[in-house]
């Protein structure tokens, strides 16, 4: 029952960050090119109602995150935010009074089926908050830092376009990743010793500092490009490095053997759908599709 409950609030932290990413979209691509990675893009967003209405929604779906975190694995809880694309492209759609095509609606349908049979073939289970050592947080956090920073490195010194916004967004990936891994600590503390354990544990701290900087490096990457560019890099990104952590810091595991290749079909049916999704949003041209995209995530 705590899995079934856990996928639920998962599934609304998906619905969640959707509403928010379409928000803190419009917002972005208000930003002059001039102000981008840099303290002025954030004054720029503070003036903005849509970008502080996202904000609050996406702080709503930090809840339900830490929620699904609590009832459940990192295994299972980031996979299904994947499902965060289509509902992100369905709002989209909603908002700029446009009809999602068939394909969009094929996409969608392909990447849910994927991720319930890859789900359901997986299983994750076990894995443990507690038996972290010292020595293998300090690793996570230098692996993850040191990929994040080389994405970024990589991103600057690029024009405004899809390289730029893909970087962007491969380096928020992680840090979206990381922030759901320290989460699952912090909130797994809570859960067994209380509030003043909560607050005494550097983990609280360090998901809400990763969380920030994610924030930050996904407004770069909405400022630098379409949807189409980022979308597939964060969200595709943020599920594998998350299955990851979980199954190297946490020692979450998966099924293995012949389910393999269920899980296997199930990962090539949720990436052909989470690539194929945003172009369906922007097959009226470049520019129009651009526009009425409105949304790549600010938030997890």
């Amino acid at each position: 029952m705590t899995a079934v409950l856990s996928a639920l609030f998962a599934l609304l932290t998906a619905v969640a960050n959707a509403t928010g990413t379409v928000l803190q979209r419009i917002a972005a691509r208000k930003v002059p090119p001039g102000d981008a990675f840099s303290v002025r893009l954030f004054r720029h967003l503070l003036r903005s109602p849509a970008w502080l209405g996202g904000i609050a929604v996406i702080v709503g779906a930090a809840a339900c995150q830490a929620l699904a975190l609590t009832l459940g694995s990192l295994s299972l809880v980031q996979p299904i935010l994947v499902t965060e694309l289509p509902f992100t492209l369905l709002v989209a759609s909603a908002v700029a009074r446009r009809r999602l095509p068939a394909i969009g609606w094929a996409a969608s349908v392909m990447v849910a089926a994927g991720l319930g049979l890859g789900l359901a073939a997986a299983a994750p289970h076990g894995g443990s908050t507690e038996d972290v050592s010292a020595g293998k947080w300090v690793l996570t956090l230098l692996v993850s830092g040191g990929v994040m920073a080389a994405c970024v490195l990589a991103a600057l010194p690029r024009p405004r376009g899809k390289a730029r916004a893909a970087l962007f967004s491969c380096a928020s990936a992680i840090g979206y990743a990381l922030t759901a891994t320290l989460m699952k600590a912090a909130t797994d503390t809570f859960d067994r010793h209380g509030p003043g354990a909560f607050f005494a544990a550097w983990q609280t701290y360090a998901f809400v500092a990763a969380g920030a900087c994610a924030l930050f490096l996904l407004a770069n990457a909405m400022e630098s490009g379409p949807l189409v560019a980022s979308q597939p890099a964060l969200t595709l990104g943020e599920a594998l490095v998350s299955l990851a952590l979980g199954i190297v810091v946490y020692g979450e595991r998966v099924r293995t053997g012949w389910w393999l290749v269920l899980e296997g079909l199930g990962a090539v049916m949720v990436t052909w759908g989470v690539v194929v999704l945003p172009r369906a949003d922007t097959e009226g041209g470049e520019g129009e599709g651009d526009g009425a995209s409105g949304g790549g995530r600010s938030g997890s």
